[in-house]
């Protein structure tokens, strides 16, 4: 019996460690000198043969390998090849479900419409092998955001190398997520309604019940209730300034009703998710500093009458228009293509979008979007060494091959169960043992 429960204890232990993710990184205790590479700043500028040195988690020295400075620590050649800030996924629900498939696993929304004090923080699953597949890719910092209801709830920024979601937070509730109402709505088919659009009767009420709902919210907080309101509660950094509103919109009509009923509501930090039509509004969005994350490039237009590659265009016209764009992950099997993240830069760098303006979009825009920018997205002294060294071009899936990789100057392991599947079968096909 004794034999039993060891050897069963042993085969629990052995399967744990398949199934789960890859172990954290320790402290970085070693300084790191990266001498060669093309260096992407992640600002619009680019270093050729340039050196680059961080140690305990901070970079120390961003510039030419001409410059006659000592080394420090590890010395990698990086000679050929590119480094580039950590990516940023921006508007992403990684950690908040594994297989979509089985509802158990899922945790983006929960119910009821008002849902400011949902928090994807403590539902953020660290050890998610779908979050692990991320980092081969450079994709190394989101915004763990939660889906569903008018208001979806809290969002997190995170680091994608940790024990357990309280490692993982580099900010804590940075955002409120908010789906707008849409002007038009599709009749049911599956009724026997028309499926076209038609203007939606309701957008009025909805749009008010939005107001209604703020507007009370604004009340409770000045007034300073006995009674507490959990959900009100939520909303304080909406108000004095601590926190962003997320608003996900398209159309240049609900976004101008949007921006203009929270600006009278005296919340002014405000970000447009989505943004479909913002080009027709961008002064409105400029004059009150308001940047759009758009939405991934390979989708098809949204209404019968736009351009066939409008979808692949959207990011530079809003770009030419003067606004700051990112890149948000939402939509179908939006956990698993989040990894394509830097592909969707590379698709809209091929139409309009500067290489490094693409490069920008989800990093140094991404940093300042979600406010982190002092401390993260850019290569400078001083900020957090989360950064990769690439082979190639890291837009394009051909030259996105990393072979170094850190996190606040953890050097992270790169291994995934893609990775082991990958080396498993080709093993196979190859012959090898």
């Amino acid at each position: 019996m004794k034999k039993y429960i060891i050897f069963n204890m042993i085969f629990c232990f052995l399967a744990g460690s398949i199934i789960a993710q890859q172990t954290p990184a320790s402290k970085q205790v070693n300084a790191f000198s990266i001498e060669g590479a093309t260096a992407h700043l992640g600002n619009g500028d680019v270093i050729e043969n340039s050196l680059i040195m961080f140690n305990n988690g901070k970079i120390t020295f961003v510039g030419s390998t001409l410059v006659k400075i000592a080394r420090q620590g590890t010395v990698v050649n990086a000679k050929g090849k590119h480094i580039y800030p950590g990516f940023i996924a921006v508007n992403a629900s990684l950690g908040l479900a594994e297989v979509d498939a089985v509802k158990a696993s899922v945790d983006t929304d929960e119910i009821g419409l008002m849902l400011p004090h949902v928090r994807s923080l403590i539902a953020y699953n660290a050890e998610s092998k779908v979050v692990e597949s991320m980092r081969p890719n450079g994709v190394l910092m989101a915004q763990i955001t939660p889906r569903g209801g008018v208001i979806s709830g809290t969002s997190s920024i995170m680091q994608l190398d940790a024990w357990n979601w309280e490692d993982a937070a580099v900010k804590v509730d940075d955002a409120i997520h908010i789906n707008w109402p849409e002007t038009f709505t599709r009749g049911r088919w599956w009724l026997g309604e028309d499926s076209g659009l038609k203007l939606d009767k309701k957008y009025s009420k909805n749009t008010q019940r939005i107001q209604d709902y703020f507007a009370a919210a604004k009340r409770y907080i000045t007034e300073n209730n006995q009674k507490i309101n959990l959900t009100y509660e939520a909303t304080k950094g909406l108000f004095n300034g601590s926190q962003k509103i997320f608003i996900h919109v398209s159309g240049h009509k609900e976004i101008t009703d949007a921006v203009t009923m929270f600006k009278d509501l005296g919340i002014t930090d405000m970000v447009v998710v989505h943004g479909d039509g913002a080009e027709k509004v961008a002064s409105l969005l400029i004059k009150h500093n308001i940047p759009v994350v758009v939405e991934r490039a390979h989708r098809i237009p949204e209404n019968e009458d736009d351009d066939y590659d409008l979808s692949y265009r959207n990011a530079a016209i809003l770009i030419d228009a003067g606004l700051t764009v990112a890149i948000g992950m939402e939509g179908q099997m939006e956990r698993m293509n989040t990894r394509n993240l830097p592909f969707y830069a590379g698709t809209y760098a091929a139409h309009g979008v500067d290489k490094e303006a693409a490069v920008a979009m989800i990093t140094g825009n991404a940093a300042k979007i979600l406010g982190i920018e002092k401390t993260t997205g850019t290569l400078e002294v001083g900020k957090d060494a989360t950064l990769f060294i690439s082979e190639g071009d890291a837009l394009d899936m051909r030259g996105n091959i990393l072979n170094h990789a850190f996190i606040q100057g953890r050097k992270i392991s790169l291994e995934s169960h893609h990775t082991t599947l990958w080396k498993r079968y080709d093993s196979k096909i190859n012959g090898k043992k």
